[in-house]
């Protein structure tokens, strides 16, 4: 291409300002800034996604008691649940309501102990109607989550991703501020490949990845106390080493945790193995 051909994708009023425009022509230098603001009436310091290479592992449910740890720990704490097409996020928490409208804002609605959600579930009038929309639509949701919300002020936002690479992941990854994604896995080895796509994916768009945690990872037998690995040796170790990352934590298959969630009590869950993982992720993100 000569220089008569790289003046024309320019475009008229050209600045040479990369960093303040959101054009894509020959002379950038710098990565398109897609991020958009929240709203207006919002402040979020921290933002963290929750990520897996593969649907099943537990992710939701990770997210969920991130959420009740933080908020134990007094901090304004918010889910985003941008698992627009397989939403779980209120069925932990116990919430059927709708999510309201005010001055051309969606309210989020709010746990027992004060965590703000915002799902598609708490929109529909049917939570079990299914949402049969294609790709685009699904993304302009998630990014109305962020924009269209009256949050308030929110500590540490969790974003609940949908699984794998697709639209949903690659829109909160380039309009979110996220301060970095923690990868959910579990330890069978095809997932643990699965989970190396989602962890390039995020390097790809310069999102830090905090860690890896492995849920499904052991179950104690209630009878001897034997532990058990239903899914054989685990491969996040050797994963996590071949990504560089740290291990988060591991957490267990707890029926009582699953029992909690299915009954929207999720806030009752004993922390004890939650709470150093989220230590881990408030270090990192240095708050």
């Amino acid at each position: 291409m000569n220089n008569t051909d790289k003046e024309s994708t320019k475009p008229e009023g050209c600045s040479h300002d990369c960093g303040s425009c959101a054009a894509s022509c020959s002379e950038r230098k710098t990565p398109l800034n897609l991020r958009v603001p929240p709203h207006q009436g919002s402040t979020i310091k921290k933002v963290i996604g929750i990520a897996s290479g593969k649907g099943g592992v537990g992710k939701s449910t990770i997210t969920s008691l991130m959420a009740v740890a933080l908020r134990q720990q007094g901090l304004n704490v918010a889910i985003l649940d941008a698992d627009i097409t397989g939403p779980s996020i209120p069925k932990g928490f116990g919430l059927t309501e709708h999510a309201k409208s005010e001055d051309n804002a969606i309210v989020p609605c709010q746990s027992k102990t004060g965590i703000k959600v915002m799902s598609i579930n708490l929109l529909l009038d049917d939570q079990n109607e299914p949402v049969i929309w294609r790709g685009p639509m699904i993304a302009g949701v998630v990014k109305q989550f962020w924009t269209d919300v009256l949050w308030g002020d929110i500590d540490v936002m969790l974003v609940d991703l949908p699984p794998g690479t697709g639209d949903v992941p690659l829109t909160v990854f380039q309009s979110l501020p996220l301060d970095g994604v923690v990868i959910v896995t579990s330890p069978q080895q095809l997932v643990a490949m699965v989970v190396a796509k989602a962890v390039h994916m995020a390097e790809k768009l310069a999102i830090p990845v905090l860690g890896m945690i492995e849920n499904y990872s052991f179950i104690s037998c209630p009878k001897c106390g034997e532990t058990i690995y239903p899914f054989g040796k685990s491969n996040t170790v050797e994963a996590a080493a071949e990504l560089d990352l740290p291990i988060l934590g591991l957490m267990p298959i707890d029926p009582q945790i699953a029992s909690l969630f299915d009954s929207g009590k999720i806030e009752s869950a004993d922390l004890k193995i939650i709470n150093p993982m989220v230590a881990k992720i408030l270090e990192q993100i240095n708050y």
